[in-house]
């Protein structure tokens, strides 16, 4: 690349001229390509350990001029080719005109400028390529794919120069973080050391120190933990890592691969050293904790924030913090932690306007809303700048229409004596129905004409309770007061003012008729359903009478949930609780429907309308608990591993016990799952949800922790898991709300769990209280730092858990061993995964469908398994390799659907590799008929004029077949396409493989003339570069002759009543053969030529040729080695027991056996450039011919080792390119 000149003082320093000319010098680096000595040493060391490679190039061009002793550089390359095209521009462009300048400073200023206005008309044209990475970091980049051989479409996001501890020695150098690898080089004084690690392949990442490492990274993968220390930055190193690692395990988890964001803006300033990619995880980085913080919407974008103080009114201050500017929402959130929080909705926002500065309010900024609520904001440092950008953000804001929703927040949520609250516009959640035309819409849905739920189901089903009158009912009211009095303090609907004092009327308890309205505040879930109006509507209807496994999973277990409660004892209940849940398996196929996802959206109705549960619904699985409700329980897993390791540094004493017992993965995933609903009575669970919507997991953890310290005592008495867990199934049974208005509701584990002595029952509250007491210090962003930590190691586990379950199903009925089947899996999963992100436009692989089992889920297409054959196959063909992979392919695709899973792959390796003689000849036999072996390739082979003239109706019976056979698949495959939770589809595939009967090889059918070509020549194909090929082509030369013989009197008897002129032209069996060997010989001649130069070309004058001078290569030339006595011998008793065998069968089984691709109808044997269509063998007549050359039993019968060819495969596999992906590979395999 050309550079800007500089200035170099000592041009020979470290340096070697390799030419040069009057002006301009090329240069290579020392310790660069061959030789060097000590001095190359050294420098090497140096480049690697200073990263001067980075900087400089191997090879660069200086300007020069005869008298000065300064030198310019002018323009660097990464490799010959680069540096040597530059410096024939500048002979062929500059020389001439330079001789004619007389001064030398003339001549450098020339230069110069002319260097200059080549790189500016290099910028100008990638301008539009939208280019961003700085210049040093792309030589970085193009030295990392040297280094590693990755690919271009392998990016770098950053480099950093550390140490790796090779035992106890530090090895200095190069550190390089690509989106799918983690890769170290290292080059110190000729030794050098290359690490690359997949980010799929990482099990653990840490940061720590220790008495042998410095403070250090370590990296743990299944087979290896390496260390990384000495970093200049080390937070900011394992913080990119942590993001590298978490992209990954998403890919395991819901095969979301890296996308780069296009639409990242540009920096106004170029940043250094610093690529669009790092820039992006970085705004990656910062847009989920904004998102997190403010429970705002997935698709929610960080614009930017800056210090700013609020005015808050309740208590008279200026608090410091940051305002955040996103394209629909303003948030701030002060820097003392719980002081103040707020969310502006754009949609809500009446005016912005700059206020007067004064000194005591510098640079003041008021937002105005619908509502009448004002917010001033101060000490902005860019006003006018901020207040563009809102400007921006407003004009692209849709505007709705308030209407009256003021009105429906009195008529759902306000009580009797509470009129004095300001009227609210729709930033305000009120458990607004829907309008009438959506009512009318949801209940010509339900079944038996049972009306929507248009409000809580709670309010419909409440008895007249004598403790709305009594003390629980005046405590009631005292709550809602509390909040009317906090709301006209601080503000009611989304742009509340949240401090401290809002949690504590949280915890509290909330009024059962603020509930909803709280919960999606809190929750974030108002914004979605404000945002998206009728969508709830139109899922109804969408998903109205559809059926897949995942409605009939949600019709199984509606009347087990909440039966005890009288909501829930009648279809209008059961009707809503239907509609929504299945409303949300339609919007999140991914989830469907998990078992809880009932219970907890049963709770979300009593207080809430449909379309509202749905929405907290929406909250839950999707932002507030990530993963929980996916096949896996990924997320209460992850949560799970979280309070084993909070257990083990809060209570200590009791963690090991725990452990012992195996309680904590019993309980966690029953107390997560369902947030307490399932096992705690129904009205103190829901204070538990009270507090889980406004502060998160870290809520459930705490009351987790502190159910665990009130029973330790208990827990550590207890002599097993059954002990234990009744003990605290009679704890959290007897856990009270002594202020629920609400009738209590049986408990159904209550009996179970009742003993002799009377409960001792424990307030809700107090629980929670005790809960904050000893366990605040919990913090949000640290759960989060433990999240990922877990994440590795439950996604890991799970990979592991599958593989196992693969592996053991297939194991036996396949030769492989345990631990070959499990390399074998690995390197399946890799090419898989390798495709999602290096396989550019082929994306039939892309998706990895969990819901699949286990044996479904990584599939692989054709380009995928060339690659894998070529490099693992024992049957290595050269050039033919790919035609051979192909048709193998096609022959373990049975379903046709163009993939086929890990079990079919090794079902075609174990072929291959184990297995008597005759089980791999079948297999190479039935890769030469249909559908392994395509008609089109056997006319291209052949350059057929005619085929498939006639068909006859055998032929015609079987195409039918096939097409009924095709046509059936594709049902399948639109069944499994509109339901992939399907099993039944799999169920049909185990019984059509447990009724299969055992192949015979007189099921076989024969193969024809054209068939018998192709197989011929994949044998010569394989057998090249073997170490005894001469004796190889020598057998299957004498054995293709032999079958030609014994098709061609297996012609005759099956012909037999044919014109009595063709039975005397078909007597003479030596012409016979000799004029079918003739058009073998002319097709045979392209694919061997190299082979078999040395073959006597005298043998072509004992037969007939089609072509002149051809030498007599290919399978009719062995005819002159049969005339050899003792082959005839040898051979004699063979071939006419197999002449006689073979004329049996063409009579017995003519009628009944399809013989693709011949024409029986045709009356004679063609010759010259068509295929005798008449002709054919059997597979018994092959294995018969074969079993004479011990030659071939022998190829057949030898051992090779898979082991050798999977290292082989992992060595390449990072290698791998889309343009020279099969060439890589197949270079290994030969």
């Amino acid at each position: 690349m050309w550079l800007s000149p500089e200035e170099v003082l000592l041009a020979g320093a470290l340096w070697v001229t390799e030419r040069a000319n009057p002006f301009f010098l090329l240069q290579r680096r020392r310790g660069h390509g061959k030789g060097g000595g000590l001095t190359g040493l050294l420098v090497g060391t140096l480049d690697v350990v200073l990263d001067s490679s980075a900087r400089v190039a191997p090879y660069r061009i200086l300007h020069q001029t005869l008298d000065s002793q300064i030198y310019w550089a002018v323009a660097c390359g990464s490799s010959r080719k680069e540096i040597t095209k530059h410096w024939e521009w500048l002979e062929n462009n500059l020389l001439q005109t330079l001789s004619i300048f007389d001064n030398e400073e003339d001549i450098t200023t020339f230069v110069k400028g002319k260097i200059h206005g080549i790189i500016a008309e290099e910028n100008k044209n990638q301008q539009p390529q939208g280019e961003e990475d700085p210049g040093k970091f792309k030589e970085a980049e193009l030295k990392m794919r040297k280094q590693f051989g990755m690919p271009e479409v392998e990016k770098l996001v950053n480099y950093y120069s550390c140490s790796y501890w090779k035992g106890r020695v530090p090895r200095q150098g190069w550190l390089y973080l690509t989106v799918n690898h983690l890769c170290f080089y290292s080059f110190l004084l000729g030794k050098e050391v290359t690490l690359v690690v997949q980010w799929v392949d990482v099990t653990q990442l840490e940061k720590n120190a220790t008495l042998l490492f410095p403070e250090c990274i370590k990296v743990s993968t299944r087979d290896s933990e390496l260390y990384f220390s000495m970093f200049l930055n080390i937070n900011e190193t394992f913080k990119l890592m942590e993001q590298l690692a978490n992209i990954a395990m998403r890919q395991l988890l819901d095969n979301e691969g890296f996308l780069e964001d296009k639409s990242l803006p540009k920096p106004s300033k170029p940043l250094k050293n610093i690529s669009a990619l790092k820039r992006d995880l970085d705004a990656r980085a910062k847009n989920d904790w904004y998102r997190a913080t403010f429970r705002l919407p997935k698709d929610e974008r960080l614009d930017g924030h800056t210090d700013c103080t609020l005015w808050t009114p309740f208590n008279k201050m200026h608090i410091p913090g940051q305002m955040f500017v996103s394209n629909n929402y303003i948030c701030f959130a002060s820097k003392a932690e719980e002081a103040c929080h707020l969310i502006i909705p754009l949609r809500e926002v009446a005016i912005v306007e700059k206020a007067d500065s004064s000194s005591v309010l510098p640079r003041p900024l008021s937002i105005s809303t619908k509502n009448k609520m004002t917010f001033l904001f101060a000490n902005l440092k860019d006003r006018d700048f901020l207040v563009q950008r809102i400007s921006d953000f407003l004009q692209k804001t849709p505007l709705k229409k308030s209407g009256d929703s003021g009105r429906k927040w009195k008529e759902n949520f306000s009580v009797t004596g509470c009129e004095e609250f300001p009227e609210l516009s729709s930033s305000s959640p009120p458990a607004v129905s829907p309008t009438s035309a959506l009512n009318k819409q949801l209940a010509s849905f339900c079944t038996g004409e049972v009306p929507t739920a248009s409000q809580g189901l709670l309010k419909l089903f409440r008895k007249n309770s004598e403790e709305l009158l009594g003390p629980k009912g005046a405590k009631e009211k005292m709550k809602e007061e509390s909040w009317n009095i906090h709301f006209f303090e601080y503000g009611r609907g989304m742009c509340m003012y949240r401090t401290a004092k809002t949690r504590e009327l949280v915890l509290k308890g909330i009024p059962e008729n603020l509930r909803g309205e709280l919960w999606l505040l809190f929750s974030g879930a108002w914004n979605e359903m404000v945002t998206l109006p009728g969508y709830y509507a139109e899922l109804v209807e969408k998903s109205m009478g559809k059926y897949n496994l995942a409605t009939e999973e949600i019709e199984r277990d509606l009347h087990r949930s909440m039966p005890e409660h009288p909501a829930f004892q009648n279809e209008l209940g059961i009707a809503a609780l239907r509609r929504v849940l299945t409303a949300y398996a339609f919007r999140n196929p991914t989830i469907g429907y998990c078992q809880a996802m009932n219970i907890v959206t049963s709770v979300l109705l009593l207080y809430c309308n449909e379309e509202e549960a749905f929405w907290l619904l929406v909250a839950l699985c999707e932002r507030m608990l990530p993963d929980y409700y996916n096949t896996r329980v990924v997320g209460a897993l992850v949560d799970q591993g979280i309070f084993e390791e909070l257990t083990r540094d809060y209570l200590p004493q009791l963690s090991e016990k725990m452990q012992d017992l195996g309680v904590i993965s019993t309980i966690s995933l029953s107390w997560f799952l369902t947030l307490f609903l399932s096992v705690m009575p129904f009205e103190s669970a829901v204070v538990i949800v009270d507090c889980f919507f406004y502060e998160g997991i870290k809520l459930i953890l705490q009351v987790s922790l502190a159910i665990l310290d009130a029973n330790m005592e208990k827990l550590l008495n207890c002599c097993d898991e059954g002990e234990a867990m009744t003990a605290l199934g009679r704890y959290l049974d007897n856990v009270v709300n002594r202020q629920s208005i609400s009738p209590p509701i049986p408990h159904p584990h209550a009996l179970l769990t009742s003993g002799d002595e009377p409960p001792l029952e424990i307030d809700i509250f107090e629980l929670i209280k005790a809960s904050y007491e000893k366990f605040s210090n919990l913090r949000a962003d640290d759960i989060e730092q433990m999240r990922f930590k877990q994440r590795l190691k439950v996604i890991q586990s799970l990979e592991d858990t599958a593989k196992r379950s693969v592996v053991r199903a297939i194991s036996g009925d396949i030769g492989f061993s345990m631990e070959e089947l499990e390399e074998l899996y690995m390197v399946f999963k890799a090419r898989h995964l390798m495709n999602c992100y290096w396989g550019g436009s082929r994306t039939a692989t892309a998706h990895r469908d969990q819901s699949l089992p286990y044996l479904e889920q990584y599939r692989i297409d054709l380009e995928q398994f060339r690659e894998l054959f070529a490099s693992l196959t024992p049957w290595s063909c050269g050039l033919h390799t790919p035609v051979l992979a192909g048709r193998m392919f096609r022959l373990l695709d049975e379903n046709r659907d163009s993939l086929i899973n890990f079990k079919e792959f090794v079902t075609g390796m174990s072929g291959m590799y184990h297995g008597d003689l005759t089980e791999k000849l079948k297999l190479l036999y039935k890769l030469h008929l249909p559908p392994a072996l395509i008609s089109e390739e056997a006319e291209s082979a052949l350059e057929a004029t005619s085929y498939f003239t006639e068909n006859t109706p055998t032929e015609e019976a079987a195409t039918q077949e096939d097409r009924e056979g095709r046509s059936g698949d594709s049902k399948e495959k639109e069944e499994k396409g509109t339901s992939p939770q399907d099993y039944r589809y799999y169920l049909r595939m185990l019984a059509k493989e447990k009724n299969s009967k055992k192949e015979n090889i007189k099921d076989l059918p024969k193969i024809n003339q054209e068939q018998f070509i192709e197989l011929c020549k994949t044998l010569y194909n394989m057998f090249s570069e073997d170490p005894v090929e001469q004796e190889l082509y020598h057998a299957i030369a004498t054995v293709a002759s032999l079958l030609l013989r014994i098709g061609e009197v297996g012609k005759k008897f099956s012909n037999r009543p044919m014109k009595k002129a063709e039975d005397d032209k078909a007597n003479n069996t030596q012409d016979a053969v000799s004029e079918e060997a003739s058009p073998m010989s002319e097709h045979s001649q392209n694919s061997t030529v190299e082979q078999q130069p040395q073959v006597d070309p005298e043998a072509q004058q004992e037969k007939q040729t089609l072509g002149d001078g051809d030498g007599g290569e290919g399978l009719g030339s062995p005819i002159q080695l049969l005339s050899d006595d003792e082959t005839k011998d040898d051979m004699s008793m063979s071939s006419y027991s197999m002449v006689s065998t073979g004329s049996l069968q063409c009579e017995d089984i003519a009628d009944d056996t399809v013989l693709v691709g011949c024409e029986a109808s045709s009356s004679a044997a063609r010759y010259g450039s068509t295929i005798d269509t008449d002709w054919s063998i059997s597979f018994e007549q092959v294995l018969a011919s074969m079993l004479t050359e011990i030659a071939l039993v022998n190829y057949f019968e030898k051992k090779v080792d898979i082991g050798l060819k999977i290292k082989e495969q992992k060595k390449v596999e990072r290698q791998f390119s889309s343009s020279s992906d099969y060439e890589l590979s197949s270079s290994l395999s030969g």
